[in-house]
């Protein structure tokens, strides 16, 4: 049996470039804080931490004076700014470029449509880092909306605007995309239809991640795909594998794999989101390996 590694799989380069700088600050200091898991990825999480990176949520946040606190790549709402420079906190950004690309057209939409009683509109997950941030640019009156049944909270009679998460999946994006235009069509049968204006703003590195691992999962008999169990990104790729290949396992460390998922394999695909460091991966490989099973 033979275990690949998918080149294609790991860290994008905003989570990347985010545990780069803390890695780079930490050189220098004892302790960091960081506002909110660096990476959803409790293994690495872990690793971090003892390297001195301390992560806090923002009830912490609000008690810390004269220190320095990372902003991890998701972003960060205004107000976490303006708290940093109330109390007197140096803050390390390591927003992704993408996600601040996006904060940035959120906040100019909302600006723009405030006079037309536009509705600002995000596919995401409630609750998300990255959604509290972008959500944070309309001064919390964006609707967010993960299913169909919260379609539900928009006004079809006033202009909407759509925009994504930048790390859903496209397909999801598109399908909620035609389901308001039919709803607008619906409730403005005897009038003038508002504009609607959908934003795909799904990061490309994520997105075509989809169609590779589509492809790479049919190349082998298993597929084991890592990930933190917090990880959006992870769900929605592990989603895309289990369709191509109905032996497709998820897992957050080598101590979940089970022998039997490769009793009668010839090849396993290891494979993972864009929170899933390498090293991780490649603990996974050789912990199949030693079941005497494999060759990597």
């Amino acid at each position: 049996m033979k275990v690949t590694i998918d080149k294609n799989s790991g860290y994008c380069f905003g989570v990347e470039f985010a545990i780069q700088m803390a890695e780079d600050e930490m050189e220098n200091c004892d302790e960091l804080y960081c506002l909110g898991d660096i990476v959803h990825n409790s293994m690495e999480v872990q690793r971090l931490y003892e390297k001195g990176l301390r992560i806090i949520d923002r009830e912490q946040l609000k008690e810390l004076r004269n220190c320095k606190v990372l902003i991890r790549a998701h972003g960060e709402p205004p107000e976490t700014y303006k708290m940093a420079l109330e109390n007197n906190i140096e803050l390390i950004d390591a927003s992704c470029p993408v996600v601040l690309k996006l904060q940035n057209r959120v906040k100019h939409a909302y600006d723009s449509g405030l006079n037309e009683a536009s509705q600002i509109v995000i596919y995401g997950q409630v609750g998300h880092a990255e959604v509290i941030g972008l959500a944070g640019q309309t001064g919390d009156e964006a609707i967010i909306v993960t299913t169909e049944e919260d379609l539900d909270k928009i006004d079809f009679t006033r202009p909407v605007t759509l925009f994504s998460q930048t790390t859903k999946s496209t397909k999801g994006f598109y399908h909620i995309k035609e389901l308001i235009e039919e709803r607008i069509k619906q409730a403005n049968e005897d009038s003038t239809q508002p504009a609607f204006n959908a934003n795909d703003s799904i990061c490309r590195q994520v997105s075509n991640r989809e169609p590779q691992l589509a492809k790479f999962s049919t190349e082998h008999d298993v597929l084991v795909f890592v990930s933190g169990k917090k990880s959006s990104n992870g769900k929605a790729l592990y989603s895309v594998c289990k369709q191509h290949n109905p032996n497709s396992y998820f897992v957050e460390n080598e101590q979940e794999l089970q022998p039997e998922w490769f009793a009668n394999a010839q090849s396993v695909g290891i494979c993972g989101a864009t929170s899933t460091p390498m090293w991780l991966m490649q603990r996974v490989a050789t912990h199949i390996e030693n079941l005497g099973l494999a060759e990597v």
